[in-house]
């Protein structure tokens, strides 16, 4: 693989940024890989590497750019408790800070920036938050967005009105979404919700629940990481990367 530590720029500053690629001239298609909560590190980079190893151009930047750049935050021991509590009580802030409109902005200039090394359609991949983060700029950018894969995200039906699904009849991509069947950010019930806002949208998307696996369950560095349920996950994205653009 190919990959360097790149700048994107924004309408509020700088995100730093992982991007990978195979080697060769492609044409390669585009991926967007937007992180969990934990930030972007070693693991989301591994993640990446993985995706360009299948043939894409992977763009992983760090959300939290304005709170500087990668670590923002140092990862926690997964198994103290209190460390992990103190960690998410330092993050929250980071991820109330992107607004909507904050996200859409931001991912106005990711897609830009891929379009200057990988011309043409645009997959996404997003994790916990980044399924949401994902949402909203597939949402966005109907005729740049063709695919997006949403795993073990939270968030995406709330009582806000600004809540995700809400905006299901904006999204055009193909769509998947790999549940944690353990999951209080993304219940049972708000599974459904989401469902029948898809239905009523006539959206194309496949949603399943990886049963035994609790939220993070792709993250390797973490206490939740299951391997199964990242496997399965890698086996649904590829899938999902691969009818999309073959189809193009």
């Amino acid at each position: 693989m190919r990959s360097s530590s790149v700048d994107v720029a924004t309408a509020d500053g700088v995100a730093d940024a992982y991007l990978t690629r195979p080697e060769g001239d492609g044409p390669h298609p585009a991926v967007l890989f937007i992180m969990d909560a934990i930030g972007l590190r070693s693991r989301i980079e591994e993640m990446a590497d993985r995706v360009a190893a299948q043939g894409h151009v992977v763009l992983a930047p760090n959300v939290f750019y304005r709170a500087g750049r990668a670590p923002v935050l140092a990862l926690p021991d997964s198994s103290d408790p209190d460390e992990r509590a103190g960690f998410m009580d330092a993050v929250r802030p980071l991820v109330e800070q992107l607004t909507p409109e904050r996200v859409v902005g931001d991912g106005a200039a990711y897609l830009e920036y891929l379009a200057g090394v990988a011309p043409g359609p645009v997959a996404i991949t997003g994790y916990c938050m980044g399924g949401r983060v994902g949402w909203r700029i597939a949402a966005a950018h109907p005729d740049r967005v063709v695919a997006l894969g949403s795993f073990h995200a939270g968030g995406l039906v709330t009582d806000a009105p600004s809540s995700p699904h809400l905006s299901a009849g904006d999204l055009k991509a193909e769509l998947y979404f790999g549940h944690a069947d353990q999951d209080r950010s993304m219940t049972v019930e708000q599974i459904e919700v989401l469902e029948r806002a898809l239905d009523d949208a006539g959206a194309r998307y496949r949603s399943e629940l990886y049963e035994g696996a609790r939220h993070g369950y792709t993250m390797a560095d973490t206490a939740a990481y299951d391997e199964a349920a990242c496997e399965r996950h890698f086996t649904e994205l590829f899938a999902l990367l691969g009818s999309t653009f073959k189809a193009r």
